[in-house]
């Protein structure tokens, strides 16, 4: 077995609340000023190293995948809401998540685990990951330890409103402050909209 880098189990403990995570966090997915703080505080230069690729020898472990994931892909949402910096690695990303996916490393997590894996494919603005966003998280179990029915059904919610957005748009409009894009008026009247922007 391969031992996990220090920090990359730090970044895991604190993401996941314990060393496996039991449940999904709601600071996972909406604005949490304490836990972007927190991340800020403790992660932020580890984030700096994985943008610079001085952290690729995680990848050779799922779990390590999964770490520098979350420092390439979630981090940069939490950290730099608002601005373009926030989307600046998702290239990088989709790359680490692809040759995670290619050596099988998806299926020997756990199941909540494997959606931080998917993610970077349903964040991107091409509809070729957007499909591959939707087969992916249709792929999981429906009811597994840590993610019951509910969670799957979330998730599944979520890759689809992405995937959807994508063909009416091409592009996620909510974005556009931050990538200095202009807003057209059918984005500005669907910004309007609940549940139009993530």
């Amino acid at each position: 077995m391969i031992e996990l880098p220090p920090r990359a189990a730090s970044l895991r403990r604190f993401w996941f609340g314990g060393d496996r995570a039991t449940r999904f966090r709601g600071a996972w997915f909406r604005k949490d000023p304490a836990f972007d703080a927190e991340l800020r505080h403790r992660f932020s230069d580890d984030m700096g190293l994985a943008r610079a690729g001085r952290l690729e020898s995680w990848q050779t472990s799922p779990a390590g995948c999964v770490a520098l994931l979350l420092l390439l892909d979630q981090l940069p949402r939490n950290l730099h809401r608002g601005f373009p910096d926030a989307f600046s690695s998702d290239a990088q990303a989709r790359a680490v998540a692809d040759a995670a996916i290619a050596r099988g490393f998806d299926r020997e997590l756990p199941v909540i685990e494997r959606v931080f894996v998917y993610l970077p494919f349903e964040h991107s603005e091409a509809m070729v990951d957007q499909q591959r966003s939707l087969a992916l998280f249709g792929a999981l179990p429906v009811a597994a330890p840590g993610f019951d029915a509910q969670a799957h059904a979330m998730a599944m919610s979520a890759a689809r409103r992405h995937l959807e957005i994508i063909e009416r748009f091409g592009r996620f409009p909510h974005r556009n402050p931050a990538l200095g894009r202009a807003t057209t008026p059918a984005e500005d009247a669907f910004l309007r909209e609940p549940f139009s922007a993530f």
